[in-house]
């Protein structure tokens, strides 16, 4: 198997925990993203969005980050990240979903248009996108708190693929222009996500890192 990331993207540092907590032996492809590696025609075959990651198994591209995780658990073998019972499954599906259409929708379009932009791609963002992403993430973010209370997990007593989806864009939780202190509930599981070793380990050596092919 072989996966195609860039180094400090959410949704490559979401695939890469997975693989680092599975143990799964994977040869790892680091593109660069300045040098247009994501446009080339070789990658494009195997990914017409033109985005990471991808994984490529046998005659299998697989693209989107969370198919790509439940892929990597269930051939893991890891029945807690992924577990077999159908309403667990169900229930993780359900919240990946939900990440997916409502809360990093709006966390991560703030973090574009308020930080990745700015600061990354040398251009502003849009105050209108900004403020619409503010006033979702405000109501999401209650959503979260509100379920989290009592919890250390989104789903059951151990991490599962929706807590790597969940906080995938974690990196700017601090930089977007946001009030979390209403929250503490979702800030308390940010905090303990955190410091999840599979986690830590995906981490970008250092801002200029990111998006840049490591040096060998």
């Amino acid at each position: 198997m072989k996966l195609y990331v860039i180094v400090g993207s959410p949704n490559s540092r979401k695939v890469l925990a997975v693989v680092h907590h599975t143990g799964i032996e994977i040869d790892i492809e680091y593109l660069d993203l300045f040098e247009g590696d994501t446009k080339k025609a070789p990658y494009s075959a195997l990914n017409p969005n033109g985005m990471v990651p991808t994984l490529v198994d046998g005659e299998l591209n697989l693209w989107e980050s969370n198919a790509i995780i439940q892929y990597l658990a269930d051939k893991s073998g890891d029945g807690l990240l992924f577990p077999q019972d159908l309403a667990q499954r169900a229930d993780i599906v359900r919240w990946q979903s939900w990440e997916l259409a409502h809360f990093n929708q709006a966390f991560g379009t703030l973090s574009l248009e308020s930080v990745a932009k700015p600061s990354f791609m040398a251009t502003q963002g849009d105050k209108a996108i900004i403020g619409w992403a503010k006033e979702q993430l405000n109501k999401f973010a209650t959503v979260l708190n509100h379920h989290m209370k009592g919890r250390s997990y989104v789903v059951g007593d151990t991490i599962t693929l929706a807590d790597y989806s969940m906080i995938h864009v974690e990196f700017f939780k601090e930089m977007v222009p946001f009030d979390w202190t209403p929250f503490p509930h979702l800030n308390s599981y940010f905090d303990r996500m955190r410091q999840s070793p599979s986690w830590v380990v995906t981490a970008p050596e250092s801002p200029s890192s990111i998006g840049r092919k490591p040096v060998n």
